[in-house]
């Protein structure tokens, strides 16, 4: 449910008789967001929690502190659990809620553009495991979504961008012509982000509605998310690069994904060509050696859309016409990171 006011965050707090309030927070959000939020909500009786900023905070760590935390603050079955901050704080925050005493309810305040459009809606919860991205998770959805892209003012301009990848992609997956990737660049990316956010925050929920467990359709949401995920796994561990933004990788997934899908489905070359050069006017360009590709295949036998031991990619046939499920040989796999590089 998105929550229209913060009145509205009041109201479910009031209706649901709440016998503690907690702000989950990284501390990026602790200094730049905290003020905003208090000052709009009004809400003075909460306790607040505090965790570094950045992918790593996704880990069974601090989950152990998150839940020591509220263990020690007299957290109970009727608390409440308000994750204020990106991607990360709300991913973390949903596992951290859905888990504590078998599970509590949760608030997502998304305060970047990523997870206003993505990650903090479809009820997808998670912690990474050994570097692997959202090895261990639930899916639970949240009480509410709050979107205010007043938030967004904190954000540097990388990390503002950054959320763009997940808005290209659902203008590549969409069946809605007005909403799909030729109109999306037409849109200036400051002025009308607030329409932006809220048409394409609607292609997810769409989808999510229809198969909120991914047993089926839901699987169209991880276009360029196969390769993605796993160039930015290696990107946290490897010596060889720096580590990526999950924007930056998940450019660089869809990518290499539609180049597969021109060299199986058909997908339009001069399409390719195009939405290529449009990612790379907006996402650095990663260099990958030989090694480097290679290790990132062997990342992708982790993925959680994997079965029978068999890596599987989401495609596209043609804008608005994913395919789910599809096999694709390491040829072409090494082929993709060609067209990538050239």
């Amino acid at each position: 449910m998105i929550i229209d006011n913060y009145s509205n965050i009041n109201q479910i707090i009031a209706e649901n008789s709440y016998s503690s309030v907690f702000l989950l927070l990284d501390t990026n959000t602790d200094d730049h967001c905290l003020d905003l939020f208090i000052k709009k909500s009004n809400i003075k009786d909460f306790k607040k929690v505090v965790v570094k900023d950045g992918e790593e905070s996704k880990s069974i760590d601090t989950c152990e502190y998150v839940w020591e935390y509220l263990n020690s603050n007299d957290g109970d079955r009727k608390s409440l659990l308000i994750n204020i901050g990106g991607g990360v704080v709300t991913d973390l925050g949903g596992f951290i809620a859905s888990t504590y005493l078998r599970g509590i309810d949760f608030i997502n305040v998304p305060t970047t553009v990523l997870c206003m459009v993505d990650a903090a809606f479809g009820g997808k919860t998670g912690i990474n495991f050994k570097s692997i991205k959202n090895q261990i998770g639930v899916i639970n959805k949240p009480k509410g979504v709050l979107i205010d892209i007043d938030y967004l003012e904190t954000l540097s301009k990388e990390e503002y961008i950054n959320g763009f990848a997940e808005i290209y992609k659902h203008s590549l997956i969409t069946d809605n012509v007005e909403l799909q990737f030729k109109n999306l660049i037409k849109f200036d990316f400051r002025e009308d982000i607030n329409e932006i956010i809220h048409k394409y925050s609607s292609i997810k929920n769409k989808v999510v509605e229809l198969d909120l467990y991914e047993s089926n359709h839901r699987k169209v949401l991880n276009l360029g998310h196969t390769i993605g995920h796993a160039v930015e796994s290696y990107s946290i561990i490897s010596k060889n690069m720096n580590k990526l933004k999950h924007g930056e990788a998940i450019a660089i997934g869809l990518i290499t994904e539609l180049y597969i899908s021109h060299k199986i489905h058909g997908f339009d070359h001069n399409e390719t060509i195009s939405i290529k050069e449009e990612l790379l006017n907006h996402f650095n360009r990663v260099k990958f050696k030989d090694i480097d590709q290679k290790e990132i295949l062997k990342i992708m036998s982790y993925d959680k859309k994997n079965y029978d031991n068999t890596v599987k990619y989401v495609l596209l046939k043609s804008i608005g016409n994913p395919v789910i499920d599809q096999e694709v040989d390491n040829e072409l796999f090494f082929k993709a990171f060609e067209f990538y590089n050239d």
